[in-house]
């Protein structure tokens, strides 16, 4: 069973252990120690990552006898990470790269993902703690992910209980409360105000935020609750039958923060507004688009229309195949434009009886539209299933109307290939 470290210290940084186990798992090197610093993904916590000797550890889990499995990069030496101090360390110790059993080592966690984690999970507690004492309402889980965080809430929750949850979660943080580490019997520990009754026996570690917050917890925490920095909630949504809330933590949110400066900067920039009249600018250029729309969408209706007369005033008579009858006007055209455009064009000549449309967009891979008036016996949809067959591509329709894309060849050899299928 491996030696915990961070269990009574989370601060610590490096430390010297003995290899107990070397094992090849697939591709995957896998080294066990006697101690360990390093904190394997538990309780919705992620594992940390760092160094061993000059070996990049990669990823870290428990094992089933109760020992912590470091996975480490053999490909990786000379490996630079920044302690601490900010200041660049390079492990090269003799011997690493071929461990064995009996060795000792010098572990080196990666102290900038150690510490977002502690004040990601550290202002978890705070806030769920806050959700429970200001409503009542409990915490069913939680995830620390790479860029957020998560805790999925017993019931729904308005925005007004949301917004005194984070004022009364930020109001322990800066009072810079301390976060002692406990630990207890499971007896002992029924006899305690625990947030949260613990899924487990034995010997607990506990996380007491003074005067505010008691749980059962494995995971990594500041010393002090003015380590978190800041409890931000990013978002919420219902989930599961409750709510599910997004928040950010310390470094994170100062990073969202900027972010969002810099987005609403250049918004009010843009649109030389305040940045309180961003939400009302964005609703009338949406509202003014939408107009622009309906008026493009007009205009190439009416261009449309002027444009098919003179397209069908070229159009040449064909007789049909025998399965289908009669004689019919053909239009069949490479256009340069796009597939509402073919079919604008499309739509207006055959609403004139005796016509059939085949337009092909002049871009490749070609669009192809095949339309008919109602008096026309021509299958549209057999049409272009037969290009489609031909050339490739996706697309189908009825029997008045059919348009596809995708098509690999040139408009020339569509609109042969589509008078042989008419």
């Amino acid at each position: 069973m491996t030696d915990r470290l961070y269990y009574n210290d989370p601060y610590l940084q490096e430390f010297d252990a003995t290899i107990e186990r070397v094992e090849r798992r697939g591709e995957r090197l896998v080294v066990t120690l006697d101690r360990t610093a390093f904190y394997p993904s538990s309780g919705g916590q992620p594992f940390d990552t760092g160094i061993l000797g000059s070996l990049r550890v990669v990823e870290v889990a428990d094992e089933d006898d109760g020992s912590v499995a470091h996975v480490v990069d053999p490909g990786t030496t000379n490996v630079e990470l920044r302690t601490p101090n900010l200041e660049p360390r390079t492990n090269l110790e003799p011997g690493t790269l071929n461990l064995e059993p009996g060795q000792s080592v010098r572990g080196v966690i990666d102290w900038e993902r150690r510490f977002d984690h502690m004040q990601q999970h550290s202002g978890q507690h705070v806030l769920s703690a806050a959700f429970d004492r200001l409503f009542g309402i409990r915490t069913m889980s939680f995830h620390l992910g790479a860029a957020v965080s998560t805790i999925d809430l017993a019931h729904d929750v308005s925005p007004a209980d949301i917004a005194a949850a984070e004022a009364e979660a930020n109001r322990i943080v800066w009072e810079d409360r301390p976060v002692a580490i406990r630990f207890a019997t499971a007896e002992e520990a029924a006899r305690l105000p625990l947030r949260k009754e613990p899924v487990r026996g034995g010997t607990l570690r506990l996380i007491d935020v003074e005067g505010f917050d008691l749980s059962a917890c494995g995971g990594t925490h500041v010393a002090r609750t003015g380590g978190i920095g800041i409890i931000a909630i990013a978002s919420w949504e219902r989930f599961k039958g409750g709510q599910r809330i997004e928040f950010l933590c310390g470094g994170r949110a100062l990073s969202a923060f900027r972010s969002l400066r810099d987005a609403v900067s250049s918004s009010v920039r843009l649109l030389s507004v305040l940045p309180a009249e961003l939400p009302a600018s964005i609703e009338r250029l949406q509202a003014e688009a939408k107009d622009q729309k309906r008026s493009l969408a007009a205009l190439q209706v009416e261009l449309a229309r002027y444009r098919a007369e003179e397209l069908a005033g070229g159009a040449e008579q064909v007789w049909l195949k025998p399965d289908a009858t009669g004689v019919c006007r053909l239009v069949a055209r490479a256009i340069d434009a796009d597939a509402n455009g073919l079919k604008a064009l499309a739509t207006a000549i055959t609403s004139k009886p005796g016509h059939l449309v085949v337009f092909v967009s002049s871009s490749t891979p070609a669009l192809a539209v095949v339309a008919r008036s109602a008096d026309v016996s021509v299958q549209a949809q057999q049409v272009l299933a037969a290009l489609i067959k031909q050339f490739g591509g996706r697309g189908g329709g009825k029997p008045e109307f059919a348009q596809g894309g995708g098509l690999s060849a040139s408009p020339d050899a569509i609109l042969k290939a589509a008078r042989a299928a008419i």
